[in-house]
């Protein structure tokens, strides 16, 4: 699993969270939207939970990146 995180680049890790990760940046993010409906129960349908899980992805994937940069990192 590190060896595919270590393939991804940080640049592209980063354009997904705030690209993909935002989309729709209007009225609110996606994301946003169904986190605030998940804090009140409110996430039943599937179309939903799968959003939640499309949006929620690239910051995942930029949290498992941050995570193992900075409990690989050698110091010295």
């Amino acid at each position: 699993m590190g060896a595919l995180l270590d393939q991804v680049s940080w640049p592209l890790a980063i354009i997904a969270a705030l690209t993909l990760g935002l989309a729709p940046f209007l009225p609110e993010p996606h994301i946003w939207e169904k986190l605030k409906m998940l804090a009140a129960g409110t996430l039943t349908r599937p179309i939903d939970i799968f959003d939640l899980i499309l949006h929620a992805a690239p910051w995942a994937l930029l949290l498992a990146k941050t995570v193992r940069s900075v409990t690989t990192a050698n110091p010295g």
